[in-house]
């Protein structure tokens, strides 16, 4: 066989392989399908395999529902969050599937996100009180207290709480957290014991800020300061603003208070422009009411406990030196409010209603004995003469401003006192 021949055999084969196809295609039809169910009796076993699905799950309706193992995992998973959030746990023990299930919604009235939050000496007498509403309103607290002023009976109604967490622990030391917001209380706030040591007072206002605020820019926080209306000094302008800068002595018996609150506000501000953490300042002034400590040296709890035990009132001066005061709850409420927003501050909080020392005295008198005596001492080193603030900040752009007067809230403070007094001596005697 020559060359040629051969070549031409293998163009016919290959064309040959080209054209076979090992089924040929049919052309698709209705008619078609229905012929295949048909054939074989398929669509009779279909049938068949529907209904015996349909009465396996009709006779087993609690197939689907979650074995108790899973309801137990469930209740773990989802803490108790108090009696603002029962619907919701009824809800959780009826189908906790719903909860689980992607894209399930949450019940109405019920925060999505509940938020984790820190309070620095949240174990003393305005930290407390934030504590509580902080809990009721459903988020997580943890409080951070070395307890040199704070008092551990201030928030043990909530040990117990699974949203309630408890550190002792000096903010002087670095202290690794993950929360979403700060509120940064943590300092002697009387002259009585922020004078006992003055280097530990300053180094809780620059150490203890600089880690709160460390903190902060680490792990994404909104930080709040608890400063003070000490950092206006004895004052030249009366009431003070929130732009008044003050009239300080850096180097007075009461600056280690004084000055360490301004290094605070100074530190809070260069994190915010240098580190872009969401600070709040809170200017606070003078505020009473249950839990103060009872021998803080602060006048009002000096004046009530001392008409308690029978003793004279204590008047430093002439008695004509001016306070204002504002009862806890009114300055929680504006903390809260500050902590929320979006203003930075500073924001003066405080009741503009003014006292001087003698008329408080009086309306202690009113409460408590109209027969306590008083008795005038010389008055104290760079004592302010007068103190009231402009609260115009705070009820613009918080729409805050106290709703307590001080002949209503003041009772409130007694009957604590009473109590307290009452069974430290009771203590005492046994």
């Amino acid at each position: 066989m020559d060359f040629h021949t051969l070549n031409h055999r293998r163009s016919e084969n290959q064309s040959k392989d080209e054209d076979y196809t090992p089924k040929p295609s049919k052309p698709w039809s209705f008619l078609g399908i229905i012929n295949y169910l048909l054939r074989e009796q398929r669509l009779f076993f279909i049938l068949i395999g529907v209904g015996i699905a349909t009465l396996f799950f009709s006779v087993q309706p609690d197939f689907m529902k979650p074995t108790p193992r899973l309801q137990t995992k469930v209740n773990d998973f989802v803490p108790n969050l108090g009696s603002q959030s029962l619907a919701f746990q009824s809800h959780v023990s009826a189908d906790p599937i719903t909860l689980l299930r992607p894209g399930a919604k949450m019940p109405l009235g019920l925060k999505k996100n509940p938020l984790r939050i820190v309070v620095t000496g949240g174990a003393g007498f305005v930290g407390s009180h934030l504590v509580d509403r902080l809990l009721a309103r459903g988020d997580y607290v943890i409080v951070v207290d070395n307890f040199f002023t704070g008092r551990k009976e201030n928030v043990m109604h909530h040990i117990g709480n699974p949203r309630f967490e408890l550190i002792r622990h000096d903010v002087v030391e670095p202290l690794l957290l993950e929360v979403d917001q700060i509120y940064h209380l943590a300092c002697p706030a009387s002259p009585v014991h922020y004078k006992f040591n003055p280097i530990k007072t300053i180094k809780t206002n620059v150490m203890g800020t600089l880690n709160m605020l460390g903190l902060a820019k680490r792990v994404g926080a909104r930080f709040l300061l608890t400063s003070t209306s000490e950092v206006y000094g004895d004052p030249l302008e009366h009431p003070q603003k929130e732009d008044y800068w003050g009239h300080v002595n850096p180097i007075g018996v009461r600056s280690c208070y004084d000055e360490g609150k301004r290094v605070a506000e100074t530190l809070a501000m260069d994190y915010n422009r240098g580190a872009n953490v969401e600070v709040r300042i809170a200017r606070i002034f003078n505020t009473y009411g249950p839990r103060m400590g009872i021998d803080d040296g602060r006048v009002v709890s000096n004046f009530v406990a001392q008409a308690l035990r029978k003793e004279p009132m204590t008047i430093y001066g002439d008695g004509k030196q001016t306070r204002s005061f504002q009862y806890v709850a009114d300055l929680v409420e504006g903390l809260m409010r500050l902590m929320e927003g979006e203003h930075i501050g500073p924001v003066n909080l405080g009741n503009p209603g003014e006292f001087t020392m003698l008329e408080l005295a009086e309306v202690v008198k009113e409460t408590i004995d109209p027969q306590a005596k008083t008795e005038f001492r010389p008055n104290t080193q760079d004592d302010p003469h007068k103190r009231k603030p402009d609260i115009t900040r705070a009820k613009n752009l918080l729409g805050w401003e106290p709703k307590i007067s001080l002949r209503e809230g003041l009772p409130l403070m007694v009957d604590d006192f009473r109590r307290r007094l009452f069974n430290e001596s009771k203590g005492s005697s046994a």
